[in-house]
């Protein structure tokens, strides 16, 4: 890919998770400010609101920046997406407009970019499969007869969705020791773990591959 040069110096630095060509969308506060809509670049954050008001960036007919979430502008689809990246590029690609409203990252606290209301997990890794099969029904009825034909979903915790770095409340509930005859009401006393696998199926040597872990409550 060839590197797109920005009039935001931090974003030409080869070192950079931020070029030009890489835009991610988060949201934003500063102090005690009400979180908004930004655009990293390099080591300084776009703000989008302030960019609509000023007129540098636009789509459709209402403000759809100046909101602590992306989500009115995710509805949008495709062809909206494509139309803000092209305004972002030209924006803050060498020639733009060297006036647009950036703050600094590290002035900045970082919020969940969209509203999570609920989302679907599904699980394929078939020793996985097993180990949580054989938890809830025994080893003997570990995989559902459809488990070979299609993936197993279920709704998740939307809860657990944070911002990298947020301390994990461990939540409250009913639990049965198996020594004791009654119930009893506190903490949770798992932490579940789990190392997610990903790999390039075009290349599976690319260096793209990566392990990551997280972090789930049960």
């Amino acid at each position: 890919m060839t590197p797109l040069r920005s009039w935001v110096d931090s974003a030409n630095s080869a070192e950079t998770p931020f070029p030009l060509n890489n835009l991610p969308y988060g949201v934003f506060s500063i102090g005690a400010d009400v979180p908004r809509c930004g655009v990293a670049i390099g080591e300084m954050i776009l703000d989008m609101a302030a960019a609509e008001a000023a007129g540098l960036v636009k789509l459709g007919e209402a403000s759809v920046f100046d909101a602590p979430s992306w989500n009115a502008v995710m509805a949008m689809g495709p062809d909206a997406w494509a139309d803000l990246r092209a305004q972002l590029t030209t924006l803050l690609g060498e020639g733009g407009k060297t006036d647009a409203p950036l703050v600094t990252q590290a002035e900045t606290t970082l919020h969940l970019p969209f509203s999570v209301i609920e989302y679907t997990d599904f699980y394929a890794g078939k020793h996985h499969a097993m180990n949580v099969g054989t938890m809830f029904r025994g080893p003997e009825n570990a995989l559902p007869p459809n488990w070979l034909h299609i993936p197993i979903g279920y709704n998740g915790r939307a809860s657990s969705v944070v911002v990298s770095g947020t301390d994990i409340t461990r939540p409250n509930g009913q639990t049965k020791a198996q020594n004791v005859e009654v119930t009893s009401f506190g903490p949770c006393k798992r932490l579940d773990i789990e190392l997610e696998m990903e790999q390039s199926l075009a290349d599976p040597t690319h260096s793209a591959n990566r392990f990551q872990w997280r972090k789930r409550m049960t």
